[in-house]
């Protein structure tokens, strides 16, 4: 992946706050997406899915 378009995803952690903060890196297509993206991965720290947040890199 091309640094210059990476795009950070934060954790917001689960109900109890663990596994808050891992994140995850990613790109978009700037063009046709223009809001901040919200996706559910798997957090190792917690060992579930979580949500994830687009954060400023």
């Amino acid at each position: 992946m091309s640094q210059d378009h990476l795009i950070k995803f934060v954790s917001v952690g689960d109900a109890k706050g663990v596994g808050k903060g891992h994140t995850y890196y990613s790109t978009k297509n700037k063009k046709s997406v223009e809001r901040k993206l919200e996706f559910k991965k798997y957090n190792p720290i917690a060992r579930k899915h979580t949500i994830y947040k687009e954060k400023k890199a």
